[in-house]
């Protein structure tokens, strides 16, 4: 592993990492001064639950709760982050924030904790954003999502009691809206030789302004007449040295 493909693996676990180092804290500061934490969840419609859309993620019911989120968040946070190295905040803050929102625009009124909203919808926008992208390295990071996390797929119903599967389906729609959202934007499929078209704009080269060649506009046969007759009185005198025969 070279230099560059280090401090690329680097980024993409820093910020994944630091969050989930985030998380630990919250809850260890949470045991430690005997605070319960979870009013800072979500809590639909209503002006108190509004804080929730930026705080609920943070909050986790117990050290278990915690560390089923803890692993996946590294593990999607970090593929994100190592595809898509500056438009992977934009897409963190877009998941985060939307399924926050419609969770509390639309699920029970009952107060919604944790951050498997974010799971879902990490894994949704990395699965989608393979196929739409046609990029054969992300399609195949899409499949390893796909096989690790396809069981996330029975979050999205209210199969069980205590579960905001809520915040999973919104979650994971908040995922499918940025991958559509960002198509055009990062990583694209690769383009080989013999895909290029030598009759495409995009294979113009450009001067060293940044400019197109201009167009150079050939004259027809009878303007060219015209030129050698206007041009006819026009004398030239060719300078040349002799050569010296005795050297």
């Amino acid at each position: 592993m070279n230099k560059e493909d280090k401090s690329r693996l680097f980024h993409s676990l820093f910020f994944p990492s630091t969050f989930v180092i985030l998380l630990w804290i919250i809850k260890l500061c949470e045991i430690v001064f005997h605070k319960d934490l979870s009013t800072y969840g979500v809590l639909p419609r209503s002006t108190k639950g509004i804080v929730g859309i930026f705080t609920s993620q943070l909050i986790h019911a117990d050290f278990a709760h915690l560390f089923s989120n803890s692993v996946p968040l590294i593990v999607l946070g970090a593929g994100m982050f190592y595809y898509f190295k500056t438009l992977g905040y934009r897409v963190f803050a877009t998941i985060y924030v939307a399924s926050g929102f419609w969770v509390w625009v639309s699920a029970r009124a009952v107060y919604h904790i944790g951050a498997s909203g974010l799971v879902y919808g990490l894994a949704s926008f990395l699965f989608v954003s393979g196929f739409l992208r046609k990029n054969n390295y992300l399609l195949s990071f899409s499949m390893f999502v796909a096989f690790m996390y396809g069981g996330l797929v029975w979050g999205v119903l209210p199969l069980e009691n205590g579960i905001s599967w809520e915040s999973h389906l919104l979650g994971a729609i908040a995922g499918l809206f940025a991958a559509i959202y960002y198509r055009n934007i990062g990583l694209q499929k690769e383009k080989y030789t013999w895909e290029i078209n030598p009759d495409s704009d995009d294979d113009v080269d450009f001067d060293w302004s940044g400019n197109p060649p201009q167009e150079i506009e050939i004259p027809k046969n009878n303007e060219l007449n015209n030129v050698q007759e206007n041009n006819s009185n026009i004398k030239i005198n060719y300078h040349y040295i002799e050569s010296n025969k005795n050297q």
